[in-house]
Order: C-alpha cells, then sequence, then structure tokens
C-alpha cells in the first residue's frame, strides 16, 4: 500500500432549496391566501475519522466532493427536503487546514470524531413566511443560499506513543522488527526505508504500544533534504523518542548531534521531547566492548551538561541483546510522563 499523508482537496456544500409562490386555492376557502413552503437546507460535508484507513492514498483519485442539494418548496406549505450530508472517511490523525488562509479547521484524533467543513445553504423562504396586514397576497419568494465552498489541505500525522529516530541504517526498523509483529523492509544501505513503519509493541501488563520507525532524518532534513522534512511532523504526536545511535559509524557523536540539530531546527516542541539514547550494534565487536564503553563514556560527558540527563542503553537489535533493559526503561518514562500538549500536534 503506497503511504501518502498530505492531499488537497475541494468541498462543496449543497444549495438550499428555493423557495416558492403559491397561493391556496381550495373549494369553500374563498381567502385562501399564500402557501408557498420554504425551501429545504442543503447537505453539509463532514469529515470522519475512520481507524480503518491508514494513508490519504484515495484523495489522489478524487478530491471534489459535493453534498446534495436541498429541495425547493412546497404548495400548501411544504417546506422542501434537506440535501443530504456528505461524509468523507479519513485516518485517524489527521489535520484539516483551510487551503485558502493555512488555517487549523480541526484534528481528528479520535475513531468516528466528525468535522464540519463545509456548511449547507439555507434554505429560502416561500411568499408565505412574507404574509402580514400590509401584505396580505406577496407574490415573491427568496432563493436559497449557496452552499459553502472551500479548498483544504489534508496533514496525517501518525498516531504513535513512542518514536524511533536516527541516521539512515542506524538499525531503527531492524528495532521495531524485533519489538513487535512489523515487518519493515530491511537492508544495508540508505533510505532502505520510505515510509513510517508502525508497530504494537506489548506491555508486560498486555496492554499494547505504538511505535513508529521515521525514516529519512539527515542533515538538512527540516529544509527538505533526503526524505526528514516529509517525515518529521509524525514525530510531533510522539511522547517519547528513542534516539538510535550506531557505534560502528565513523562519529557516533557527531551522528548524534546532526538528528539533535534537526529536531531543533524543525521546532514544535521535538527538541524538548524526552528521549533514550541507545547505542545499537554492540554485537559487531564481539567481546572486546572496550570502543563501546568509550563512546558511551564520551556521551555521558555530554549529556551530563543537560538539565534532563538522557538514559543510554546499549542493545543489539540483531541478537535482541539490552532489549530487556530498553524496554523497562520506556515502560517506566512512558508511566511517568504526562500526554503532549494539543497545540504541539498542530
Amino acid at each position: 500500500m503506497q503511504f501518502i499523508d498530505q492531499a488537497d482537496i475541494e468541498v462543496q456544500a449543497g444549495k438550499g432549496g428555493d423557495g416558492i409562490v403559491t397561493f391556496r386555492r381550495e373549494k369553500y376557502v374563498p381567502a385562501g391566501g399564500p402557501a408557498g413552503g420554504n425551501g429545504g437546507r442543503g447537505g453539509s460535508v463532514i469529515l470522519r475519522s475512520d481507524e480503518n484507513l491508514q494513508t490519504l492514498l484515495d484523495f489522489q483519485y478524487a478530491y471534489r466532493f459535493q453534498a446534495e442539494k436541498g429541495q425547493r418548496g412546497g404548495p400548501n406549505n411544504r417546506t422542501g427536503a434537506n440535501g443530504s450530508d456528505r461524509f468523507i472517511e479519513v485516518p485517524c490523525g489527521t489535520v484539516v487546514y483551510d487551503g485558502e488562509t493555512g488555517e487549523c479547521l480541526g484534528d481528528l484524533i479520535e475513531p468516528g470524531q466528525t468535522l464540519c467543513v463545509a456548511e449547507g445553504g439555507k434554505g429560502g423562504l416561500g411568499n408565505r413566511h412574507f404574509l402580514s396586514n400590509h401584505n396580505r397576497a406577496p407574490e415573491y419568494a427568496l432563493p436559497g443560499k449557496e452552499g459553502q465552498y472551500r479548498r483544504l489541505r489534508l496533514e496525517l500525522k501518525l498516531l504513535a506513543e513512542v518514536g524511533i529516530i536516527g541516521l539512515p541504517n542506524a538499525g531503527k526498523s531492524t528495532l521495531l522488527s524485533v519489538l513487535s509483529a512489523a515487518k519493515p523492509k530491511i537492508n544495508d544501505y540508505p533510505f532502505t526505508t520510505l515510509v513510517p513503519n508502525l508497530g504494537v509493541v506489548r506491555k508486560p501488563t498486555g496492554d499494547g504500544t505504538v511505535f513508529a520507525d521515521i525514516p529519512g532524518l539527515v542533515e538538512g532534513a527540516h529544509l527538505g533534504v533526503g526524505l526528514g522534512y516529509d517525515f518529521l511532523r509524525h514525530i510531533e504526536r510522539t511522547r517519547l523518542l528513542v534516539h538510535v545511535v550506531d557505534v560502528m559509524a565513523f562519529d557516533p557523536v557527531a551522528d548524534y548531534r546532526t538528528i539533535q540539530a534537526e529536531l531543533q531546527a524543525y521546532e514544535h516542541g521535538l527538541e524538548n521531547r524526552p528521549q533514550i539514547l541507545v547505542l545499537n550494534k554492540i554485537d559487531a565487536l564481539g567481546d572486546d566492548q572496550e570502543p563501546i564503553d568509550a563512546i558511551a563514556a564520551e556521551f555521558e560527558k555530554i549529556l551530563t551538561s543537560q538539565s534532563d540527563r538522557l538514559p543510554i542503553i546499549k542493545i543489539s537489535a540483531v541478537t535482541q541483546v539490552g532489549l530487556d533493559k530498553l524496554m523497562d526503561t520506556v515502560w517506566q518514562m512512558l508511566d511517568s510522563m504526562e500526554p503532549v500538549p494539543a497545540e504541539s500536534t498542530q
């Protein structure tokens, strides 16, 4: 399935039905008077979140949506039928923006949550409405009002509590695959992972927590370099970041600083998001752990200067060494944290 996380659509609410001009003419009713009914309300366009959808792919093929028009009024003061509302299903985690002004109209997080993005037009008034002592036989009615038209920009931000970040080939996808039932594509060249991968990791209590493997973060990602700009938004909803560093890289500390600089430049509060630093691939040197201990000690010096010191955990995702300690730390930190503030997800 192709992963699409942005889409532009157009929505048109239904026009209200016209009011009509008619007079009541019945036997034994010599002064029937005006009897034109009002038009019905036009249908509105409503977005509704669906937990079974994962991408915005459908909007690549259908991007214009229109609700039904209201029916015109009828004789004998009958009001026209209202137009049916048009419901558009979107994935949970979709943020809706006005395409003209950029204003955020809503954020659909919970399954079944709805957002009216275009109001249907009001029905016009029939001539019965204008009856008065000064005008006993009005011969005019009002047309229905046009429904609201809008251009919208939809952005999908994945709903995951834990985001796995790091440079390409740090072992993010491998880590997700051993922690969950996810089966991401894994290979030994950069940008193997081209889309975010989600996996559900079970807690000891049996509850599930969603982890997301965020691909393509490189230096300059916040400016559009590599794949990172497109996927940095998916980190915004996470409560905790697991920063994976390859200890076999040329300069693991520089790699760490590269990712931290990108989070800082992207803003949206990501630079302050709680993190766990994971030193991966400790199996590569076999029993000789001295170089890895030296790298860990270097990170210790760097992180002791920070107000919130990051936990440092050494693992091998391939051989699954150190994963129990990692997961214990993840659960402890999640249990002690507050939910991410709403303003940081928009």
